[in-house]
C-alpha cells in the first residue's frame, strides 16, 4: 500500500514546483499573494495559492484557501480533492470524507476521489466500506493497473493472500514494466511459498533494471 499512499500525496506536487528549494517555493507564494491583492476573486490565483501552502506542509492555510475558492466556484473539482488531502493532513477525517464523498457525487468517475476515499476507510478501520470502494474502481476502471493494485493492497491487510496476488497479477498484465507491481507480487508469492513464480519476478527485475545485488536475499528465499 505504500506506492497507493504515495499516489494520491504527489498528486499536487507535480509540477515544476515540487523541484524548487524552500526559499524558492516561498518567493513564489509571496509572488502570487501580492497578485491576489488585485484580484480577490481569481480562483486560478487562489488555486496557485493554495498548491503553494500544501507543498509547503501548511495545511491550515491551504485549507482556508480552498475554502475560499469553493465559496467562489462550489463545484470546482481540483479544490475539494485538495483540500480532502489538506484535512486529512489535519486529522479531520470526517471533513476529508465529506468532502471526497461531494467529488464523487459531482464525478462518479473520478478515479483519485474514490481511490482516496478507499484509502481513508482504510485508515480508519472501515474495512467494510474500504473494499467497497476498491470493488468500484476495478469495475470502473478495469483497464487500471493502480485499481487493480489499491485492491491487492487492501486484500493483503485482510490476510486474503491468494485474493492478492491474483489483483496484483492483473495489475502486473495492465502495467508490465512496474517494478513496484512487481516487487509487491514477488514478496507476496514467497509469502505463499510460490518459490518458482517468485524467481520469474525477480528475473523480470533484473531484466528491466534492477540491481541483482539489490534484490540478493529475495533471490536466496526463492530458492
Amino acid at each position: 500500500m505504500k506506492q497507493l499512499f504515495l499516489f494520491v500525496a504527489m498528486q499536487f506536487l507535480l509540477s515544476d514546483g515540487c523541484a524548487q528549494t524552500y526559499q524558492q517555493m516561498r518567493d513564489s507564494l509571496s509572488e502570487v499573494m501580492a497578485a491576489i491583492e488585485h484580484h480577490p476573486d481569481s480562483v486560478e490565483l487562489r488555486l496557485k495559492k493554495a498548491s503553494w501552502n500544501m507543498m509547503l506542509g501548511e495545511w491550515q492555510r491551504a485549507k482556508d484557501e480552498y475554502d475560499r475558492v469553493l465559496l467562489l466556484a462550489p463545484t470546482n473539482g481540483a479544490a475539494l480533492y485538495f483540500r480532502a488531502y489538506a484535512n486529512e493532513q489535519m486529522r479531520q477525517f470526517g471533513l476529508a470524507r465529506a468532502d471526497y464523498e461531494q467529488l464523487i457525487a459531482l464525478d462518479p468517475s473520478s478515479f483519485r476521489a474514490r481511490l482516496g476515499l478507499a484509502l481513508l476507510y482504510q485508515k480508519n478501520k472501515q474495512t467494510a466500506l474500504a473494499m467497497e470502494q476498491a470493488n468500484s474502481l476495478v469495475t470502473l476502471f478495469p483497464d487500471s493497473a493502480m485499481a487493480y493494485a489499491a485492491r491487492a493492497g487492501m486484500e493483503m491487510e485482510l490476510n486474503m493472500k491468494e485474493l492478492a496476488e491474483y489483483d496484483y497479477s492483473r495489475a502486473v498484465d495492465l502495467s508490465p514494466t512496474n517494478t513496484d507491481l512487481l516487487v509487491n507480487r514477488m514478496e507476496l508469492r514467497l509469502q505463499l511459498g510460490r518459490k518458482r513464480e517468485a524467481r520469474e519476478d525477480l528475473d523480470r527485475l533484473v531484466k528491466f533494471g534492477v540491481s541483482r545485488a539489490n534484490l540478493q536475499n529475495y533471490f536466496r528465499r526463492a530458492k
